[in-house]
């Protein structure tokens, strides 16, 4: 199947309630749909990941965050657009529009506009951000390949984008908007 048949096919399992894998930057990725109840539930239950730890939005773009970044001060906008595209996640003051099981136990949503092609190509395809945690369960080494990820999960997903990852070492670093304060490096 092309990469596009498989962008297409992760898209229509998205806006039907599915998880996927795809390749991010630096390691696979587990992404689902950041609006749906049950797909938020879903992917927290497979990762085994604890709902108060929240989960990354990736996006193609700046103007996908819109709804996002509604009512955020103007001044805190440059540092998201000298950052963006890239391996940057920012935690931005959440304005209400956060689904809470994306939120966790936190006041802030983690945002991040990727330059990994195939990650841009499939939030094109949705129509806006997706959920991006690592493809592990909780507390073991993130999925480094395809493979890595049908031997965790199995036919737990409903659909996988083949690809390469991004030829990072590391995940995104992730910094508070408003502190500035370095999370992780």
């Amino acid at each position: 199947m092309s990469q596009a048949s498989q962008i297409a096919h992760a898209v229509v399992a998205l806006h039907r309630g599915g998880v996927i894998a795809y390749p991010t930057e630096a390691v696979w990725g587990l992404g689902c749909d950041p609006d749906n109840d049950e797909a938020l539930a879903r992917l927290l239950r497979l990762k085994q990941r604890d709902p108060a730890k929240g989960v990354i939005l990736v996006a193609a773009s700046i103007a996908q965050f819109a709804p996002w970044l509604e009512g955020l001060p103007l001044e805190l906008h440059s540092p998201l657009a000298a950052s963006w595209p890239g391996p940057n996640t920012w935690l931005v003051p959440d304005n209400g529009r956060s689904h809470g099981l994306v939120r966790g136990g936190h006041d802030r949503v983690a945002l991040r506009v990727s330059a990994h092609p195939l990650v841009v190509a499939l939030c094109e395809a949705f129509g806006g951000p997706i959920v991006s945690t690592s493809a592990n369960i909780a507390s073991e080494p993130p999925a480094m390949s395809a493979e890595e990820v049908r031997g965790v999960f199995g036919d737990g997903l409903d659909a996988i984008v083949e690809g390469e990852l991004g030829g990072l070492e590391r995940p995104s670093t992730i910094r508070d908007l408003v502190t500035g304060q370095l999370m992780r490096a």
